[in-house]
Formats: C-alpha cells, structure tokens, sequence
C-alpha cells in the first residue's frame, strides 16, 4: 500500500523588495504554497498577479505559515515584524520556524533568537549573499546558524532559494558574523574599485580597457569585475543601494570598537560611503563611490555632467 504525500510546508515570506520578491518567487516554482507581505501594497499585488497569496500583516502572513521567511534591511525592521504591532509572533505556530535573512550585529541576531525561542518557537539566523538575479533562480548563498531543530523545520524552504547552504553553528549569532566579515571585504572592495577607476580616468586611460586588463590580472576583485560596468556605463539604477553599506560598515565599526579590535581599512570605506550618502546618491547604486572620487578632483566619468 503506497505511503500518503507528506504536505509541503507553507511558507510567508515578509519583504518583498528586490531580493524577497525572488526568494517568494523561487520558492512558488518549487511548489510551496506562498503568502507575500510587505508595507507595498504594489509589491505585494504583483507578488497576488504571478499566482502567490498576498497578507497585509506579518501576523496574518504567519498564521497557518510553517515557515516564515523575513527579507528586510535591518535588525529594527526585523524585531517589528517579529514583536511590534501586528507581528508574526502574534499568530506564529509553535512547531514554525521563523528564518531571518536581514544583515545585524550579531548581538542583536542572538537577543531576537532568544526572544522568540523563549516563547517555544524556533529561530533561524540566515542572513543571505548573491544578490537579486541568483534570489529569483534559487541560487542564494545562506550564512546560516541555529538549533538542530530549526534548520531541520526550515530545509525545505533553504533548498528551494540557495545554491550554497553553510551551517556555521547551533546558535544565531554565527550566520551574522559570518555575514559581516563578508561586507567588510564587499564594501571595502567596492571603494577601493571606485578609488581606482577613478584615478585611472584622472591619468587619461581608457577606462573600458583598464576594466579588461584588470580583470585579467592580480587587481581584480569580485566587486571590482561586477560592479565597475556601473561605471563604465554611468548606470548608477541602484542594485545595491550606497546606503546598505553605510549601514553595514557602521555595523562592523560597532563590532570592531567592541571588541577593541582595529579595522583602519574598513572604516575609510566607510568614510567613502558616507561622503557618497551625504552627496545625495545614498539610493543609487553602490559603485556611485566612484562618481564622489569624480567630482572631488574634477574627473570626467562616462554620464556624469562635465
């Protein structure tokens, strides 16, 4: 006599921006039953448009969820969408499991964790890497940490939105650090591309071909191959907003100074990013630290005013 189908769990994924939308997405192909909320009512109706169900609280998204996925920006939109007014942890069930995607200091990771798993419900510190293309194809990188019996409740939801699944320890906090030892490198990367094709534009060189030569070469960098075509472009159409990394960078500061640790380099890409926000392009894409090094010294870039 054959087994009967074991029902796949339901998931509700809160925060629908660039990143959500893909993960909800990538999770209704692999035929989960989807609920989408975000404080868009747009992203939200267009979530409803593609076939998924649409929930206009995180506590209604919750109620019946197996698995709630959270993609917001930060650890204060994370603790509202567990604790505050209308929460999931109003109606979240006792065996769901909630799985936090947002980039925090690992403190905070580890206070949320405890305060959910203090009302019998399990806590997942996920925090995400790949960016909004690899989030709709299901190809995520997941920096993840918690109990046994939180990634057991939330396989089914990681499988169908990474590619590369680390389990880095049995308590939130671990997937946090990891992530932020991993922005330290992005942001600071990502500054010192934009410091140097800028300069390379200051001595006059063709700057498409300075990007084919050093991505051929020892220069290169992740950041410096993907993000310098912005550049050479003058798209500056945000895919990673300025701002993620004044907040993350100001995040690792808060660590370091913690910890008495020394991080000089990490903190003049701060002090880049910084000087980018303040200039007005805190919403354009990450890669605008190039145009502030443009305008400062008086070097033309593709698209920007002479």
């Amino acid at each position: 006599m054959s087994q009967p189908a074991i029902a796949k769990p339901r998931i509700a994924v809160i925060g629908l921006g660039s990143m959500g939308f893909g993960m909800a997405t990538s999770l209704r192909r692999a035929g989960f039953e989807v609920t989408g909320c975000d404080v868009s009512v747009d992203a939200v109706g267009r979530f409803v448009s593609e076939g998924g169900k649409g929930a206009r609280t995180p506590a209604e998204a919750a109620s019946g969820a197996d698995i709630v996925v959270s993609v917001v920006v930060n650890a204060s939109q994370t603790e509202t969408i567990l604790f505050g007014q209308h929460g999931a942890a109003e109606t979240l069930a006792k065996d769901a499991v909630f799985i936090s995607s947002a980039t925090m200091d690992p403190d905070v990771a580890r206070r949320l964790a405890q305060q959910l798993e203090a009302t019998g419900r399990l806590y997942l510190d996920a925090p995400i890497s790949g960016g909004a293309q690899r989030a709709a194809q299901g190809e995520l990188t997941i920096l993840a940490s918690g109990s046994p019996a939180a990634f057991a409740r939330a396989r089914p939801a990681l499988d169908a939105m990474a590619a590369k699944l680390y389990e880095l320890g049995d308590a939130a906090g671990q997937g946090a650090a990891f992530k932020m030892i991993n922005q330290l490198l992005a942001g600071v990367h990502i500054a010192a591309a934009s410091e140097a094709i800028a300069f390379a534009a200051r001595q006059g060189l063709d700057i498409r071909k300075v990007y084919e030569v050093i991505t051929a070469s020892a220069g290169n960098s992740w950041m410096f191959e993907n993000r310098m075509p912005h550049v050479l472009d003058g798209d500056y159409a945000p895919r990673s907003a300025v701002e993620i990394f004044v907040k993350d960078l100001g995040i690792i500061q808060d660590m370091a100074r913690n910890a008495k640790f020394p991080v000089p380099v990490a903190a003049a890409a701060l002090q880049m990013f910084l000087m980018t926000a303040a200039a007005g392009m805190g919403r354009d894409d990450d890669a605008s630290v190039a145009r502030i090094y443009a305008r400062v010294t008086g070097t033309k870039l593709p698209g920007e005013p002479k």
